[in-house]
């Protein structure tokens, strides 16, 4: 899951715990995995990949969405304002 805003409270946790743990976690793929959409070019690819247009820069957004497409192998979803969203993406979706 990548956020375009406030970070999930999952990844602020386990944040704390250091960058090097943190990223091993999603190395794993064992579990679900919560990243800030700025660093969508770190995250692997996965089965399902959600979006949660949650504030932030419109810039991380619009580059977070085509990425975070490349790295879903069945399903995106994204949730936000859907008028933000096609704004973002330049299209009706």
């Amino acid at each position: 899951m990548l956020t375009t805003g406030d970070r999930h409270p999952w990844a602020a946790h386990e944040l704390t715990f250091g960058e090097a743990a943190y990223w091993a976690q999603q190395d794993t793929a064992e579990d679900v995995f919560f990243a800030d959409a700025a660093s969508v070019d770190r995250v692997i690819a996965r089965p399902v990949v959600i979006v949660a247009v949650n504030g932030g820069d419109d810039d991380v957004a619009a580059r977070a969405l085509p990425a975070a497409l490349s790295r879903a192998g069945s399903l995106l979803v994204v949730c936000g304002d859907p008028q933000r969203v096609n704004a973002l993406l330049g299209a009706g979706v």
